[in-house]
């Protein structure tokens, strides 16, 4: 098909325009520009190509610009669409504009309606709110009152809703936080919570969930975004090695206390904070509990980009929207071949820090350490 065809071709739109009997103004032609930016759904290259081309016969009339060469194949698109409106006037255009943004809005409804649906089939979740809409789903950690610290039923929630995102028709997956706080790591009662089995019983099995749960981060097929709402702790700072990127607002803080809980690092955060930050940066971190501000994170290559607390949730979201809409397998496989290589690397790390969690967890001082963070927190 020739792109004059093409540009022939484009979905008629029902105006019911009868001359001057209805004329868009210019406060509606501004609305209408300003709903386009809104709009979530992709209505296709050939209805774009007909918003453009009525917007600058609405902006500028008739088509006066010299036909691009043949090889300029998406600027010979855009001058055929233009070029194919001939001799309309501006009123018509702009009135033709604002009927086909409306019209593209009110088609929005549906799509709404099925995200929702979607939303109620995944309502089942205890300890996470997970929605799909718009080619993304979001894992929301819902803990609220307790600082969305990570229970032993979060971690087994989390890994069935990884599961669930890696078959769904989502191109992206972003994980973020309800309420002030992204996530404050460990339930502590995890550790006091012993059970019928045994310290020794129990550590074992909770080195076994650990190592499941780093896993599904590893071999995670697409895109994982981390959309970090306020300060973090913990495994929930050493797993942001494993996503593709880390979106932060300016609030936030990455707090690692291992050896003040007698403990050592988990989430392959021992291979991918000195090869993201270097080996001296990360042993502070990692050994020494340095907690790092939104600023020193992005600085160190933790964090993707930072953003101010009042603007954040609107523009990273609008820029997710953006990514969403590129071809899925496109970013599957590319993120294959970016992370592929060390795949094994990465889950021999995990197995090795696991079995080292499980000798702190049963020595003298990891539990001392921990019994004393809990008496001074009772004296707070």
């Amino acid at each position: 098909m020739t792109f004059q065809r093409l540009a022939q071709s484009l979905p008629a739109i029902n105006l019911n325009v009868t001359g001057a009997a209805m004329v868009a103004t210019e406060a509606e032609f501004d609305n209408a520009k300003d709903k386009v930016k809104t709009l979530k759904n992709d209505p296709g290259n050939e209805v774009k190509l007909k918003m453009y081309a009525l917007f600058k016969q609405a902006t500028q009339g008739p088509c006066s610009s010299p036909k691009p060469s043949m090889l300029d194949f998406v600027n010979k698109a855009k001058w055929e669409a233009w070029n194919s409106l001939g001799k309309t006037s501006k009123e018509e255009a702009r009135q033709k504009y604002v009927d086909l943004v409306q019209t593209l809005d009110s088609t929005e409804v549906p799509q709404q309606r099925k995200a929702t649906a979607t939303e109620d089939v995944k309502s089942s979740f205890q300890t996470l709110i997970v929605t799909t809409e718009n080619n993304i789903t979001t894992i929301m950690l819902n803990r609220p009152a307790k600082k969305n610290a990570i229970s032993f039923t979060m971690y087994e929630e989390i890994m069935k809703a990884l599961e669930q995102a890696a078959k769904d028709d989502s191109a992206l997956t972003v994980f973020t936080g309800k309420g002030d706080h992204y996530c404050s790591g460990n339930d502590l009662s995890n550790f006091t919570d012993i059970g019928p089995e045994g310290m020794e019983q129990k550590s074992k099995n909770s080195g076994g969930l650990l190592k499941r749960y780093i896993s599904h981060y590893i071999d995670f097929p697409k895109p994982l975004i981390g959309v970090i709402n306020g300060p973090a702790v913990g495994v929930a700072v050493t797993v942001l090695g494993l996503f593709d990127i880390v979106y932060s607002t300016d609030k936030a803080t990455f707090h690692t206390p291992f050896s003040q809980l007698g403990q050592s690092p988990e989430g392959c955060s021992s291979y991918t904070f000195p090869k993201i930050m270097g080996t001296a940066k990360a042993n502070e971190v990692l050994l020494f509990n340095k907690i790092l501000t939104a600023a020193q994170a992005c600085e160190l290559g933790l964090v993707t980009e930072v953003f101010p607390d009042s603007t954040f949730q609107k523009e990273v979201w609008k820029r997710l929207h953006i990514y969403a809409k590129l071809p899925k397998n496109s970013l599957a496989l590319s993120k294959q071949l970016i992370r592929g290589v060390e795949k094994e690397t990465l889950h021999a790390v995990n197995a090795q820090e696991c079995e080292r969690l499980v000798e702190r967890w049963l020595s003298e001082d990891c539990m001392s350490a921990i019994m004393n963070f809990f008496e001074k927190k009772s004296k707070l």
